[in-house]
């Protein structure tokens, strides 16, 4: 990336009449339809094995809506009173700790090997990964302190509490470079990519911590050891889950493992092609440095994610004020449909994604087209 940082899109000089803010909060609602639905089917439960698979159709549906949502261009309307917004993300914060706690109660009253349980194990881990880890994401880069604790509360709740030290420390100040684990390398697979990230953010984000502490090489018994977050994460999230347990017997704890599990497979494929085949030259990250995508659908059901390269160039800025960027390189479909096409199509994802780095040179394409700029500036004209 060789351009320079991009204009900022001017931000609307009018106050927001509160009809027009009533409508834009309106819209961040679709965020409540996959966990409400999650609760619904865990309150109404044991079903039988033919009214429980028809509950999946609201994960299908997300998927197609994704794939056939129209452009969100819109940039954020000026003072929108945070509220409002804010209750949203109080209220999936209890429906994700809701859900999980409801579903560990199930298994351990009605069985494990039921259909029953398959549905809630698809149910429960996508509304973990695309309702809990993304709220956590957005409370994590907040200022306030108990906003920060309920983002970590929700990562321990998908056995991932160390997400928030290497996420806001290690991948905010290396995006798009070699030393950030999080960032996944041009032509590198899911499958590749998922067995290098993960024990390599455990490890950066160990190693910020005892840094923190005084001491990189800090054995585990040191006493300082006891101020590491990220041993507090696990200490605290493996407490958890021990008492599920404990109480509620070894079907319970296995399904929350699971769930873990499809949570954390979920972030990390939000996380492979969210910065794919990126390389960033500057020291500051611009909003050409994260792949962006316009749908509609994605932007108010996942509070905000798709403006996912205003985040990373203002990390601290709330979910309804994120700004739609055209500089960004734009991914082929919304979240939902990302998800999919990494997972059961990746070889589909690289050549799209490349043909999009080719077209903006960008990542490798960025470096071709600087030696084409000299070589073409010294050719003399016909």
């Amino acid at each position: 990336m060789a351009a320079a940082d991009p204009v900022a899109p001017a931000s609307p000089a009018r106050a927001t009449p509160p009809r027009e803010a009533a409508r834009i909060w309106a819209r961040h609602l679709l965020c409540f339809v996959l966990p409400l639905t999650t609760l619904a089917f865990l309150v109404t439960a044991p079903h039988a094995w033919w009214g429980s698979l028809p509950w999946l159709a609201v994960i299908v549906a997300s998927v197609v809506l994704d794939k056939r949502a129209s452009a969100e261009l819109r940039q954020p309307a000026a003072d929108l009173p945070s509220a409002p917004f804010d209750a949203v993300l109080y209220v999936l914060v209890a429906l994700q700790l809701a859900n999980v706690g409801l579903a560990a109660w199930m298994v351990s009253q009605h069985g494990f090997f039921r259909v029953d349980t398959l549905t809630a194990f698809f149910l429960v881990g996508v509304n973990s990964g695309y309702s809990g880890i993304v709220v956590a994401h957005e409370l994590i880069h907040r200022r306030e302190p108990h906003f920060r604790f309920l983002g970590r509360v929700l990562m321990g709740s998908v056995m991932y509490e160390h997400f928030t030290t290497e996420h806001i420390r290690g991948h905010h100040l290396r995006v798009g470079t070699a030393e950030d684990p999080a960032t996944a390398r041009f032509g590198e697979t899911f499958h590749q990519f998922f067995r290098r990230t993960v024990p390599a953010q455990f490890r950066s984000a160990w190693r910020l911590e005892t840094k923190r502490l005084g001491d990189e090489a800090m054995p585990l018994l040191d006493r300082r050891q006891l101020g590491n977050r990220v041993l507090q994460g696990v200490l605290g999230e493996w407490a958890a889950a021990l008492a599920i347990l404990a109480l509620l017997g070894p079907g319970a704890f296995a399904f929350h493992l699971l769930q873990s599990l499809v949570a954390i497979r979920l972030l990390e494929a939000v996380n492979y092609f969210e910065h794919w085949g990126l390389v960033r030259s500057g020291r500051r990250v611009t909003p050409v440095d994260s792949w962006d995508t316009d749908s509609w659908f994605t932007l108010y059901t996942l509070v905000g994610l798709s403006r996912h390269a205003d985040h990373h160039a203002w990390a601290s800025r709330p979910y309804p004020q994120l700004r739609h960027w055209e500089e960004s390189p734009k991914l082929p479909s919304g979240y939902f449909g990302m998800v999919e096409m990494v997972i059961l199509h990746n070889r589909e994802f690289r050549r799209l994604m490349t043909e999009e780095l080719r077209r903006r040179r960008l990542g490798p394409f960025a470096e071709a087209a600087a030696h084409a700029a000299p070589a073409a500036a010294a050719t003399p004209a016909a």
